[in-house]
């Protein structure tokens, strides 16, 4: 973490932050990032798109380190100072769906949200796991796959670990495979027509989702597609500018961090968050 520590805060203070995809309770989460993130910026309103929390992970064996601690709290604060902070659960944290439309403590719980932009946009605000068919009619078939993403994050920071030591920077192999794997591209384009066509059809001017891990923000057929990415590999968010303008952050590309976890600090496990 020297990178950051070096770097004063940047106060920057948006009319509207999304986040999804940060995957708390897992060793691929880079929760010491997105407090960094949270830390430099500010909103008005905070929008948690799913898989924030990683139940399947976590019910599989229990990994808390204090950095993920961290965030929950940080995400506390801040809706106990008066931002108005949506927890928008995903196919990972999908248990949090049996408390629709419910708050605990000042965040409040939505299975899907709506948010007007300030030049008077309307988003839908969903995760997005239900227009992945896999997930939807195969889960058994979801979790297999999760299990296999996770294999090949762990391969990645070993390969990436012997890169820095012969001088090469980060890469990452599952944005590659994605990238080049045609099965995986096919996917991409048809869960963003798909996620595009459903805010259409039901009147909305645009989409903010993020489950696939592919940060994008573009127009389909008439209609903005927002997808913020995550916080395992990209680090990546979707702001909201006072004016209504909606831009993509690459947090560990603007601050210069490197995507490889720390080896010492991140590894002490801390107990579980109390309820507030």
């Amino acid at each position: 973490m020297n990178a950051m520590s070096q770097m004063g805060d940047v106060s920057n203070r948006y009319r509207a932050i999304f986040i999804s995809d940060v995957h708390l309770g897992t060793r691929g989460c880079k929760a010491q990032y997105l407090l960094d993130f949270l830390k430099a910026n500010d909103a008005d309103y905070i929008y948690l798109v799913g898989d924030i929390i990683d139940c399947w992970r976590l019910s599989k064996g229990w990994y808390w380190p204090q950095s993920h601690n961290d965030v929950v709290q940080k995400l506390l604060r801040k809706a106990r100072k008066g931002t108005h902070v949506v927890y928008v659960p995903g196919n990972h944290d999908e248990p949090l769906r049996d408390y629709d439309d419910h708050a605990f403590g000042d965040v409040r719980v939505m299975n899907e949200a709506t948010h007007v932009t300030a030049d008077g946009r309307r988003l839908l605000i969903i995760h997005g796991d239900a227009f992945d068919g896999i997930v939807r009619y195969a889960p058994w078939l979801a979790k297999l796959g999760d299990s296999a993403y996770t294999a090949a994050l762990a391969l990645n920071h070993w390969f990436n670990r012997a890169r820095v030591a012969f001088g090469y920077p980060y890469w990452s192999l599952s944005a590659w495979l994605k990238s080049r794997v045609k099965d995986a591209v096919k996917f991409i384009g048809d869960f963003e027509h798909t996620v595009a066509a459903e805010a259409q059809r039901r009147g909305f001017d645009g989409v903010v989702c993020g489950h696939i891990h592919q940060a994008a923000l573009k127009e389909i057929d008439g209609i903005l597609y927002a997808n913020d990415g995550d916080w395992v590999e990209s680090c990546t968010a979707l702001v909201e500018h006072r004016d209504g303008r909606l831009e993509i952050i690459e947090w560990a590309r603007q601050r210069q961090l490197s995507m490889l976890p720390p080896t010492s600090s991140s590894s002490s496990v801390a107990a579980p968050v109390a309820a507030e």
